[in-house]
């Protein structure tokens, strides 16, 4: 039992920069208070003994603002950092070395009977206010961000953000898929759309830029095949003429640039001169 506790307050000496001693821990922790009033209470429950562990759970939240239900299994150096406003289900299990802080949720969606919250594997990491929602499990060694929603399981060692949760790094990243696009035709639908998707490199890899450059990487695609289809049809009717596209205007974007410009800095498409056939005064390249 005191081997335990010794445990549990050296984890917080790990894990709190501001803890600094033993006693300052023991009496001020509000996390350390409900692990310990939960383990009593999940013996009680163990016991059969379910209401008085739920009043034991009950008096916990009053004391601690922590609810953590009695059959809740918690294991080894589980540490609650500041702790207010935590909940964590019935059927929730939390593995060895995990790290929770305050307003995080493991909460389940159905009124069903029986498992219904998440599995939290070794050495989780779950940000402050996140939301973990269902009988899913966050493997080892994965961290949730802060105010993430996550209803879906986790691979280990992943890390995951936003509402609703998505992956945005693995243990063992995918390999990066090949793409056969030429790097100057990239270079040049880009700044012929005035939008820099190819600004966030492999190292941030944020979804919505990897939507954009697959967006514009098939745009290219299609204009490369617009432009031999034209082509063909010069070859079969010497009569055949190349039609102009329209031609994209700063004017017509002028109220979004300047939104863009206020909040992210300038952009490629809100300088009055541009590295495309555009910026030198030329008329814009037909694409057939």
């Amino acid at each position: 039992m005191f081997q335990r506790l010794r445990e549990d307050i050296n984890s917080v000496f790990d894990r709190d920069p501001a803890a600094r001693n033993f006693l300052e821990v023991l009496t001020n922790y509000p996390g350390l208070h409900a692990l310990l009033l939960h383990r009593l209470a999940h013996w009680l429950w163990r016991k059969h003994l379910k209401w008085l562990a739920r009043t034991l759970s009950t008096f916990s939240r009053w004391l601690t603002g922590i609810e953590i239900h009695p059959g809740a299994k918690i294991g080894r150096r589980f540490f609650i950092d500041h702790g207010m406003g935590v909940v964590i289900g019935e059927t929730a299990e939390v593995g060895d070395d995990v790290t929770l802080y305050q307003g995080v949720t493991l909460g389940g969606t159905s009124w069903h009977k029986g498992k219904r919250h998440p599995t939290l594997e070794d050495g989780v990491i779950v940000g402050a206010g996140a939301k973990i929602l269902g009988p899913f499990t966050v493997g080892a060694g994965a961290k949730i961000g802060s105010n993430a929603v996550v209803t879906k399981e986790v691979p280990a060692g992943a890390t995951v953000v936003g509402i609703p949760g998505k992956i945005v790094k693995r243990a063992d990243p995918d390999a990066a898929e090949e793409l056969e696009v030429d790097p100057e035709r990239r270079e040049a639908i880009r700044r012929k759309f005035g939008f820099d998707a190819y600004g966030v490199s492999e190292d941030m890899p944020d979804p919505v830029a990897r939507s954009i450059q697959a967006m514009l990487d098939h745009m290219h695609a299609v204009d490369e095949r617009i432009e031999r289809m034209c082509s063909t049809l010069r070859k079969l009717d010497a009569s055949y003429r190349e039609g102009k596209l329209p031609e994209l205007r700063d004017e017509d974007f002028a109220d979004i640039l300047s939104d863009v410009d206020a909040c992210c800095g300038p952009t490629a498409g809100s300088r009055t001169e541009h590295d495309g056939d555009q910026g030198n005064g030329e008329p814009p390249r037909s694409n057939g």
